[in-house]
């Protein structure tokens, strides 16, 4: 079942067939429950995240939010795919974090949120991609080296 191609616009409406039947469908991963699972992880923090329908209510190991992270900057973190991707209000997230420090902490659990996002709604991808929500920020504390103060500073220098 080959098709002859006669001339280039042949070939290239061969080719816009192909490309779209080759293109990857996107569905969802929900568990049992409904929910969309997501680890999230930022330095030294791991965050699993479950997001499902709602009113908005964002709850971290078992406290609002608000309580758990106390400065707003954090606060904006969290929101911030949920904001991107115009869903405030429509969905809960339920969060447990452990490891690291509060800045840590606010990245993973943003991190676990995008990535729950586009498994609940394939179609999010491109925005919280483009927003570089999904992709993890791999840098860390650089380990400390012998004959450093820290991990590249040098200890004081005394002439004398």
């Amino acid at each position: 079942m080959a098709e002859t191609i006669n001339s280039l616009e042949d070939l290239g409406a061969a080719n816009v067939v192909a490309v779209a039947a080759d293109a990857p469908v996107h569905v969802q991963k929900l568990d049992a429950q409904g929910r969309a699972y997501a680890t999230g992880k930022r330095k030294n923090a791991i965050a699993r995240v479950w997001i499902k329908p709602g009113a908005g209510k964002i709850t971290v190991n078992g406290k609002e939010f608000n309580a758990f992270f106390a400065r707003p900057v954090l606060q904006m973190v969290l929101q911030q795919p949920i904001v991107a991707a115009a869903r405030v209000d429509q969905y809960d997230v339920i969060a447990t974090v452990s490891g690291g420090g509060l800045s840590g902490q606010a990245g993973a659990v943003r991190h676990g949120i995008s990535k729950a996002l586009t498994y609940f709604e394939p179609e999010l991808r491109g925005v919280l991609k483009a927003g570089g929500f999904l992709t993890r920020d791999s840098r860390v504390v650089e380990r400390k080296k012998y004959g450093k103060a820290k991990a590249r500073r040098s200890f004081q220098f005394s002439k004398r």
